[in-house]
């Protein structure tokens, strides 16, 4: 019973929501084809439509916006339309920078800067804590591996600056952590500032959530929203956070985006007309054209045959189905082959023994090689003469 003086309204317990949306690397363009770049920005604007109709309070984008510092135009707009949309639906945002938004050039803005400066969404990658709506909120760009031990005591002095705050405490990073995945394990969850009761990460481009005793609350990876050249082709779900703060915890919720199928099929050589009859089957109707690769198993391939085979699949895929032969020499050694993240990690290894200093393998490994290997030329004589730079003042200290 209320009494009739007294408004239902206020036994009404609000819900407040927020999205939690990452590495969604506007402006990729996997293999080279114009549709791949669509199916990112659809993914995009699926994610933003979803938080629209939601009815989220506001949306946290946690680094990697797009996918190199330079984005064509259409990445710009994309991002700019979406923006524009959540403002018009009064739906604030906050972003951080992930590497692929920083350009190692000198005195380059980075490009989302441009959305701050305009008032469509808000930078808060500076770790300085804003309050909004009665939720402490605090950001730090990617921070790289020689920067990391500089920064502990910015994470102490956060910490310390929301301790007291009594309503909710969100962090967002750009960061892979250890317990997530320890090939690109950046930091350990017991680096983290504590206090925080919901942290929103990036860079990983897996979902996944993991709860620790030592600090208050979820650490949080959505995942990208698509996937990249990075992920290599497989069957996987991608998607974005719907987090619920209404309550004393914040309790995340999975939303799976519509994405084009990529399926990644082993196949015996002598069942290959089979299995592409199987395959056929279980692709035949898709709304979108999927990306098929076949890794075939056996003795005595014959390539003529195996193109034809493919061949029946191509109408159907997106692009030609690619394919591979793994012999049994080559499964034997297919574990570490499949395993990308640990042949960087020995990389690195033999670059720390071979140089015999693990800041400049770091540098070579972190910071030039990907520049070069992307034909960032330019990037990469600019990151050489900076740190020659750092060097020559160093040794003026000395």
């Amino acid at each position: 019973w209320i009494h009739p003086r007294i408004s239902w309204k206020r036994f009404v317990v609000r819900l407040m929501l927020f999205s939690h949306i990452s590495d969604t690397h506007l402006g990729l363009v996997q293999y080279g084809s114009n549709e791949r770049e669509r199916d990112v920005y659809d993914a995009f604007n699926q994610a933003i439509d979803i938080s629209i109709n939601d009815k989220v309070d506001f949306v946290i984008f946690s680094g990697d916006i797009f996918e190199n510092p330079k984005p064509n135009g259409n990445a710009i707009l994309q991002m700019a339309n979406a923006l524009k949309r959540l403002k018009e639906n009064d739906i604030d945002s906050f972003f951080i920078l992930g590497e692929h938004d920083v350009s190692n050039i000198k005195h380059q803005n980075p490009v989302p800067y441009i959305y701050h400066n305009l008032g469509f969404s808000k930078y808060i990658g500076n770790g300085k804590p804003i309050e909004y709506k009665g939720i402490m909120l605090v950001g730090f760009d990617k921070i790289r591996p020689p920067e990391m031990a500089q920064n502990e005591e910015r994470f102490l002095d956060v910490d310390k600056s929301v301790e007291n705050f009594s309503g909710h405490k969100i962090l967002v990073l750009h960061q892979g952590i250890t317990e997530f995945n320890k090939f690109a394990g950046e930091l350990q969850s017991t680096d983290l500032p504590k206090n925080f009761t919901y942290y929103a990460m990036g860079h990983l481009h897996d979902k996944d959530i993991k709860q620790f005793n030592h600090i208050k609350g979820p650490i949080v990876y959505p995942g990208s929203i698509e996937l990249t050249n990075s992920e290599g082709i497989k069957d996987v779900k991608k998607g974005f956070f719907e987090v619920d703060i209404s309550g004393e915890e914040a309790i995340p919720k999975w939303i799976e985006l519509e994405i084009r199928p990529q399926f990644s099929f082993k196949v015996e050589y002598k069942e290959l007309t089979k299995k592409i009859d199987e395959i056929t089957e279980k692709i035949i109707n898709l709304t979108k054209k999927p990306i098929v690769q076949l890794i075939i198993q056996g003795e005595d391939i014959e390539i003529d045959n195996i193109q034809a085979q493919i061949a029946r699949l191509n109408p159907l895929t997106l692009r030609d189905v690619s394919w591979m032969p793994e012999t049994k020499q080559k499964s034997d050694s297919s574990v570490f082959l499949d395993r990308p993240n640990e042949i960087e990690d020995e990389i690195l290894k033999l670059a720390i023994k071979t140089l015999d200093s693990e800041q400049d393998a770091n540098f070579a490994i972190n910071e030039l090689l990907p520049k070069l290997s992307k034909e960032q030329t330019e990037q990469g004589l600019e990151i050489i003469l900076e740190n020659y730079e750092k060097f020559k003042k160093e040794e003026e200290n000395d």
